[in-house]
């Protein structure tokens, strides 16, 4: 089958679609617990879930992967979440391995199933931004007169560190500098 001028340049221009489109709708996959996984909360655990979820930017289309072992999660309200409820879950995953997708904006709350478990500390609240949430940059701190430290132990200086959003990103611009790339070819070609 010989490819004619038109039709290899309707098969560009229809990949080349289908990888800008790749990239304004990939989600991230967010690990609950990092290295730990959903598990009931220790002393020696840096953070909370809670604290967690408040480091990351959830989007609409980005999930979250439980993985756990003699557990479950529960997806209940925000009343069953305050009061660790699991009587009436809207949704139960049992399978020790559970991905949940974010479809819309808002609220998500989600605790263990095991007895005991969320109030020990074994649940989540994740906020998913609305399409129309633009990321604001913090303003950078004033530099201190005279160019010392101020006796100032606890200032921050130097780049913020790599949380997923950002690692999310840097995928997203390289796509799109690769797609560019591959128009460039195709156009010199």
């Amino acid at each position: 089958m010989a490819f004619t001028a038109a039709s290899s340049k309707a098969l560009f221009a229809a990949l080349f679609a289908a990888s800008v489109v790749a990239v304004f709708v990939a989600g991230f996959q967010y690990e609950v617990g990092e290295g730990r996984g959903w598990r009931v909360p220790t002393v020696r655990d840096p953070e909370t879930y809670n604290e967690w979820a408040a480091k990351n930017r959830f989007r609409i289309g980005d999930t979250i992967h439980f993985k756990y072992h003699k557990d479950s999660v529960l997806v209940v309200n925000s009343a069953d979440y305050l009061e660790c409820n699991a009587a009436n879950p809207i949704s139960k995953f049992e399978d020790g391995n559970t991905v949940f997708q974010f479809d819309r904006s808002g609220f998500f709350y989600f605790i263990s199933g095991q007895p005991g478990h969320c109030k020990s500390g074994q649940r989540l609240i994740v906020r998913v931004m609305h399409p129309s949430e633009v990321e604001v940059p913090a303003p950078a701190p004033s530099p201190v007169a005279g160019g010392g430290s101020g006796g100032d132990s606890g200032s921050n200086w130097g780049p913020p560190g790599v949380n997923s959003t950002s690692k999310l990103s840097v995928v997203s611009y390289f796509l799109t500098a690769f797609a560019g790339f591959l128009v460039i070819f195709y156009l010199l070609v």
